[in-house]
């Protein structure tokens, strides 16, 4: 049998005239002018943003780390890369396009997993795993993929 319901457990709806009036009571607290900035100050504003980051990321990061960054980055412009080579001059041997682009997209994300495992603010979340064990886990898995990827094309 279903549960009885009780008057408590239903969802009531405003009758038209409460929520008139709720509405007529929220618009001049809502009606505020927005804040002008000019465009020189936003932009002088995001450009220190991203100084900062940069002098940061340069000054904290493990050099580990940075060639680990430069390798994903090149990853994502080889994907890239290929996507739009596909659009542009098309993808007759289908296969080698899903294989290559699979293989860097792959790739990207077992560079990701070894970034995530060498970066020694994650240390508490892999305490067994060493650096060396990280990179000869990405070795091994980066030859199945590629194993993979190149029996595909056929």
């Amino acid at each position: 049998m279903a549960p009885k319901k009780n008057a408590r457990d239903r969802v009531t709806t405003p009758t038209p005239a409460v929520a008139a009036q709720d509405v007529k009571m929220a618009a001049p607290a809502a009606s505020f002018p927005p804040a002008k900035t000019s465009g020189k100050a936003s932009r002088a504003n995001w450009d220190e943003v991203l100084l900062n980051i940069y002098q940061y990321y340069m000054k904290e990061t493990p050099q580990r780390t940075k060639l680990i960054d430069a390798f994903l980055f090149f990853l994502v412009v080889v994907g890239g890369l290929q996507f739009v080579y596909c659009v542009l001059a098309g993808n007759y041997p289908f296969n080698a396009f899903l294989s290559g682009f699979c293989a860097s997209v792959g790739q990207f994300v077992l560079a990701v997993s070894l970034r995530i495992q060498t970066t020694t603010a994650n240390k508490s979340d892999f305490p067994s795993v060493s650096h060396e064990r990280a990179f000869a886990d990405f070795v091994v898995c980066s030859l199945i993929l590629h194993f993979f990827c190149v029996n595909f094309i056929n």
